[in-house]
């Protein structure tokens, strides 16, 4: 090979090299973007949202539904307060949001608004006063902590704008069925699991309590992924028996 074949190829070999980087570059940069700015994948760490939401589902959540705030960005770096091009949650929307206290993320159901009473009595909830229709219907079956199977009562709540959802409670006399009057303050929303008898949420305040708007992340908006919470989506060999494949893209309500 002549030294010129040899120095026509390394500048090819550069050339290549060089746009690989750049294909790179633009895929991370486009990643971020969507990471920031639209959506952001999260998975269910524990079982505060069943029978909505179960151990194990991936989901996206949508950042723009709220604008964005500096809980918007990886690590919330202190770039400015408050929110922009800021939107509303509304009464049921299931939403991710900064720990007030611990900075961590949690995913709750939004219950009360700014200005709203939240109370707990026997297990029903009461909104401004009002009793939310709560009925009952098929058993949640699941195992326990050591792996029993058991059925858990399950029931549909029915929300003043009409949204309709099924919550886990136990049993009406659990430790946060009955709750005194909680007056939901401006910018503030009052955030409860559908798993009632073991969710810590804004029941719970000085755990949780009220969450700020800005603390909102984004809303949940469908699966992208399930598998069972034994499994793992590491261990790709068993998807075929771990995976729920029935609630892949399904949308979060």
């Amino acid at each position: 090979m002549s030294v010129n074949e040899t120095s026509r190829e390394k500048k090819h070999n550069g050339s290549e090299l060089g746009e690989t980087v750049k294909i790179v570059l633009h895929a991370l940069v486009l990643a971020v973007f969507i990471r920031i700015f639209l959506f952001q994948p999260f998975n269910i760490p524990s079982g505060s949202m069943k029978a909505t939401l179960l151990v194990g589902d991936y989901l996206f959540v949508s950042k723009y539904a709220y604008g964005y705030s500096r809980h918007s960005f990886p690590f919330s770096p202190n770039l400015f307060s408050g929110r922009i091009w800021k939107g509303t949650p509304k009464r049921g929307d299931i939403a991710v949001f900064k720990n007030p206290f611990t900075g961590e993320d949690y995913i709750k159901r939004v219950i009360g608004l700014p200005g709203d009473e939240i109370q707990m009595i026997n297990g029903i909830l009461h909104i401004n006063g009002k009793p939310v229709p709560k009925r009952r219907v098929a058993d949640f079956v699941g195992r326990d902590r050591f792996g029993i199977v058991r059925p858990i009562p399950r029931y549909e709540e029915i929300l003043p704008n009409g949204v309709k959802y099924q919550v886990l409670d136990q049993t009406p006399d659990g430790q946060l069925d009955t709750t005194r009057i909680y007056k939901v303050a401006p910018d503030h929303y009052f955030m409860m699991g559908d798993n009632r008898d073991n969710s810590t949420d804004s029941r719970v305040t000085n755990a949780v309590g009220q969450v700020p708007l800005e603390n909102f992340v984004g809303r949940a908006n469908r699966l992208f992924f399930s598998v069972k919470e034994e499994g793992s989506w590491l261990k790709f060999w068993r998807w075929p028996s771990d995976i729920r494949w029935s609630r892949i893209f399904r949308a979060v309500r």
